[in-house]
């Protein structure tokens, strides 16, 4: 497979060449790490070969090494208490563009959601200071009143979508009017030159305080949600509909499986429903991030019923979804035995990994 022809060949010290770039390994270590986790990834390539990839991933607190006066970044600055410095996030930054390039199957996926980035210069860096620099990934980024500065955004391929619009939607709880938290983002486009379609970034509140205390929080933002849903879905009952993000709760909790209403593929479906594409995953006890000794599927893809159930026209490609858990973004986990996440940071440890959480992603192709 093409996958492997690249570790191999970034092994021999040699480049290679993705959409006609060629690509080096940043150093010896490098090409030794890229090799040893190049085994098989065709688990991952597109069904399609003129299928679209969307996908979502929380980068982890990209953070540049500025200090901002106006959020609370004082961890990530140049010689802050984490230690963090232009080495390590170039260091970073590299890592997530060779995992944006295997990502997308035959090519670099046609759109990608992030959140847990600090400002539009870190996405602007990354898209052009690394293996993705010839790729012409435009961004749409806006600051949020996160208190730690954390945005959510996305970077898109124009020669494979094109944006019609886009709105960022701050939430106000009225409930605590003095939280905030992200903006979610809803993105209009249109792809294969035909078909219109609707998705939604998220990063939802955290659990921090309990699931008890934090969830009334994100039930308000899936409310938001629910609601511009059947806005869409009054005016045209066939919109293509796609919801993306780190949820902070799982398939089977009340946002998710009542407010979006997001059911599993075999299930009894209704007018306004929502297919999850991570339920089953869920079931089987897998997941996109792990606290302690427990997978948790916060990172989904949800798409509404009429895209799911469509034979012709715009489907998802082989009716499927999944998450990019590509060997080199995992390590042992000595702790609470097998395998986690390998992550930038473990509290103040360094440990120089992608992300603590998965991507995950998704498939679309028009079909006669």
């Amino acid at each position: 497979m093409k996958h492997i022809f690249f570790l191999f060949a970034a092994l021999l010290g040699t480049s290679w060449t993705c959409m006609g770039q060629e690509i080096q390994p940043d150093s010896d270590d490098e090409r030794v790490e890229m090799a040893e986790v190049g085994s098989d990834l065709s688990r991952f390539e597109r069904k399609s070969p003129n299928a679209l990839r969307l996908a979502f991933y929380n980068l982890e607190n990209l953070f540049d090494t500025e200090d901002d006066t106006l959020i609370n970044d004082e961890e990530f600055v140049a010689g802050g208490m984490k230690g963090w410095s232009e080495t390590r996030f170039r260091h970073k930054i590299n890592n997530h563009a060779k995992t944006l390039i295997a990502l997308g199957g035959w090519e670099a996926p046609a759109m990608v959601g992030f959140c847990e980035v600090e400002n539009r210069g870190v996405i602007h860096r990354l898209i052009t200071e690394t293996s993705l620099k010839d790729m012409n990934y435009q961004i749409i980024h806006e600051n949020s009143p996160d208190r730690r500065g954390i945005d959510v955004c996305l970077i898109y391929r124009p020669d494979k979508i094109r944006v019609l619009n886009h709105e960022y939607r701050r939430v106000f709880v009225p409930e605590d009017p003095g939280f905030k938290t992200r903006d979610f983002l809803y993105v209009k486009g249109l792809v294969f030159d035909k078909d219109t379609i609707h998705v939604f970034y998220n990063h939802w509140p955290s659990r921090m305080g309990g699931q008890q205390t934090s969830e009334p929080k994100r039930i308000f933002v899936a409310e938001l949600i629910r609601a511009m849903c059947d806005s869409l879905l009054k005016d045209n009952p066939n919109a293509n509909i796609l919801i993306s993000g780190d949820f902070n709760d799982e398939p089977g909790d009340k946002t998710m499986a009542q407010i979006l209403r997001g059911k599993r593929r075999d299930a009894e479906l209704k007018s306004g429903d929502f297919v999850n594409f991570m339920y089953e995953l869920w079931e089987k006890g897998l997941g996109t991030e792990k606290y302690q000794d427990h997978w948790g599927m916060l990172d989904q893809w949800l798409v509404n019923v009429a895209l799911f159930k469509r034979q012709k026209g715009l489907v998802v490609d082989g009716g499927d979804a999944g998450i990019f858990n590509a060997p080199w973004l995992i390590e042992r986990d000595e702790r609470y035995l097998g395998e986690k996440p390998y992550r930038t940071f473990n509290g103040p440890q360094y440990l120089g990994g992608h992300s603590d959480h998965f991507p995950v992603y998704i498939d679309l192709v028009r079909k006669k």
